[in-house]
């Protein structure tokens, strides 16, 4: 099973990117979340992978990070009706830290915004993965990865999820919330407060 790719990026779009490793060109299907940390084209790349084997097909996901990569794969191996393409589609939406905050708050409303999701299985998602979020191991940033903080301090998520709740209010997408949200976090420390977050968002 592969586990990691690392090689040049031959092409890359918003779900989707080719590396090459020593002349095979892989097609790694990635949420957009990693999608915004992949380098430019002819640019070395690595990525945690998930590989998925069938009768008729092989298909590899790649992440900038093996948190991110886990989280994937509790999605489709502990919730009853996610499949690959959902999760992709859910990480593409929201980031690990949104997704960890609303599982640990019980935030049906908002985990039912993301696509592919209704509140019976945003409901299932709490079920199923509120003792797993809080266990997942460290963030561990690939060379696809910035190189300020990936990730919230454990005890963050719940002022992640506030500070995206109010960019919301203000009257952001959710998708655009989240990536201000986690722009600022990567440019503040680890116990920002949730007003040091929205305004860093904001600047």
């Amino acid at each position: 099973m592969i586990a990691r790719i690392t090689g040049n990026v031959l092409e890359s779009t918003p779900l989707m990117v080719v590396i090459d490793c020593n002349g095979l060109g892989y097609e790694v299907h990635i949420p957009v979340t990693t999608a915004e940390k992949v380098p430019d084209i002819g640019k070395a790349c690595s990525l945690f992978v998930h590989s998925v084997y069938r009768e008729d097909s092989a298909t590899l996901y790649g992440f900038a990070t093996r948190e991110d990569r886990d989280f994937f794969r509790l999605l489709v191996e502990k919730v009853s009706g996610i499949g690959p393409k959902i999760a992709i589609s859910i990480l593409s939406r929201m980031s690990v830290a949104l997704l960890r905050g609303a599982i640990a708050n019980s935030d049906i409303a908002l985990l039912s915004k993301c696509p592919g999701i209704g509140k019976k299985t945003a409901e299932r998602v709490v079920i199923e993965l509120k003792d797993k979020v809080g266990i997942i191991a460290a963030p561990a940033a690939s060379s696809c990865a910035s190189p300020l903080l990936t990730e919230l301090a454990e005890g963050s998520a719940t002022s992640f999820q506030d500070v995206v709740a109010s960019l919301m209010t203000l009257g952001y997408k959710l998708a655009d919330a989240d990536k201000l949200a986690r722009k600022a976090a990567n440019l503040l420390p680890a116990d920002a407060s949730v007003e040091e977050l929205l305004k860093k968002a904001l600047s």
